[in-house]
């Protein structure tokens, strides 16, 4: 105890005078992803905290004009830990093959993550309410054994195509999924280092994704330590669980 003691400051006054003094570079990493957020989240399958951007306010005690640069990280497909929606679950075949490829199960529960399709409409209100700056993608090797990949544009309901996700989960769990498939690349990309050394479809997974989002995704992780990024930042490998996990940069 006596030697922790010196080192414990309050957090509030520690990044105020970070934020006022010289110069620092300030990381901070969401703890939950931003479909588990309490206020805007799937209630009530949801944490008991602010998982989105506002979450460096409420958290930290920081003004939201030091919030800098917005990274969500997102999986190149979708999963989710527990009970609630899911509208691209795959609770099939092609489901378990993304579990057990992407070794998906919860870091401090052990239990299997539910598993589908990336759900862009889900990623779309995810940046509606953090405001992305960039997408990290991860974990796109998962996808290599693929002939097709799918990917949820939008939802129906009673055959009509809905504007924005349903607030209530009951409506949620009746929506029906727009797919747009697109071709797989059936080879491994594991070891690609430069985005230029992903296969043609790869490439236009990623670029896919960006036109849809109209957010660049300069960082693209495959296999186990790589940076599949694009000039000129380079970010870190995290992974996500329902829908994406936000960073931010503090700025003075």
């Amino acid at each position: 105890m006596e030697k922790i003691k010196p080192m414990v400051r309050d957090g509030v006054y520690f990044l105020y005078e970070a934020l006022h003094g010289p110069p620092k570079k300030i990381l901070v990493e969401g703890a939950n992803a931003a479909l588990l957020d309490i206020d805007f989240g799937t209630y009530p399958f949801v944490t008991s905290s602010n998982c989105t951007v506002g979450g460096v306010c409420t958290g930290l005690g920081m003004p939201p004009q030091n919030v800098g640069e917005v990274y969500g990280v997102v999986k190149a497909y979708t999963t989710r830990v527990g009970i609630g929606a899911f509208p691209t679950e795959q609770d099939n075949e092609i489901g378990e093959l993304l579990q057990t490829r992407g070794r998906e199960f919860g870091v401090t529960t052990g239990r299997k993550r539910r598993c589908g399709w990336l759900d862009l409409v889900l990623l779309k209100y995810a940046h509606m309410i953090n405001g992305f700056t960039a997408l990290a993608l991860t974990k796109l090797d998962i996808l290599d054994m693929f002939t097709e990949i799918k990917v949820g544009v939008a939802y129906k309901l009673d055959g009509e195509i809905i504007p924005h996700i349903p607030a209530n989960q009951e409506v949620l769990n009746k929506v029906e999924v727009q797919y747009k498939t697109l071709p797989g690349w059936n080879t491994d990309i594991s070891n690609a280092r430069a985005f230029k050394e992903l296969p043609v479809n790869a490439q236009n997974y990623v670029r896919f994704i960006e036109d849809e989002l109209q957010i660049p995704a300069p960082h693209r992780m495959a296999g186990k330590y790589s940076d599949v990024s694009g000039p000129p930042r380079r970010l870190w490998k995290l992974g996500a669980v329902f829908l994406t996990m936000t960073i931010w940069t503090l700025a003075p």
